[in-house]
């Protein structure tokens, strides 16, 4: 018979544990901050250590959390900027990007300066990427002549869900056939 040891863990050990599992996931996903408290809270909450409170182990985390952002595994500005570069490349709106930046619990002055950022580079970006939309739905004047004012509030809908202002959408859905093509081909 195999004699069952009482396995006792220690802070310290915890805290080795909980590294371990945050190298490996920014390893594998490259999170936010928030995310990746989020992720090892839940790994803990799995793990039911019986010794250890719940307090501590937020406070452990909190300490592996600055400790990866001291020697840069984490970083929400890198983040946020990174995350807006593939957004606007798909075609998502400024207001898009923002709330998806919220909800990924970036801070407020990160969100202000990637905005204000895409800003300085282009001015009417919003624009260009309701064009995309229009190209990657085939709505709006990516529609055949005749259909288009079958559609145009569908389209329009389409447009605002997926962030852009009524003006952006309605410049977007009143740009003629050959316009379309010019600014495509400039994208």
């Amino acid at each position: 018979m195999i004699p069952i040891r009482n396995k006792q863990k220690t802070l310290q050990a915890t805290v080795d544990e909980i590294r371990n599992f945050a190298l490996a996931y920014v390893d594998k996903y490259a999170p936010s901050k928030q995310q990746l408290r989020t992720y090892l809270l839940k790994k803990y909450l799995k793990l039911s250590v019986p010794n250890i409170k719940k307090q501590d182990v937020i406070n452990l985390i909190d300490v592996v959390l600055s400790d990866l952002e001291k020697s840069k595994f984490i970083n929400d500005k890198f983040y946020s900027e990174s995350k807006a570069k593939t957004m606007i490349r798909r075609g998502s709106s400024i207001n898009k990007i923002r709330n998806y930046l919220i909800a990924k619990g970036v801070k407020d002055q990160f969100i202000k300066d990637t905005v204000n950022k895409i800003n300085e580079n282009n001015s009417d970006q919003d624009f260009f990427s309701a064009i995309k939309i229009c190209k990657k739905k085939r709505i709006g004047p990516a529609r055949t002549e005749d259909n288009r004012p079958l559609f145009y509030k569908k389209d329009i809908s389409l447009l605002a869900r997926n962030g852009f202002d009524f003006e952006t959408s309605k410049k977007v859905m009143d740009l003629q056939k050959d316009d379309y093509i010019k600014i495509i081909r400039l994208l």
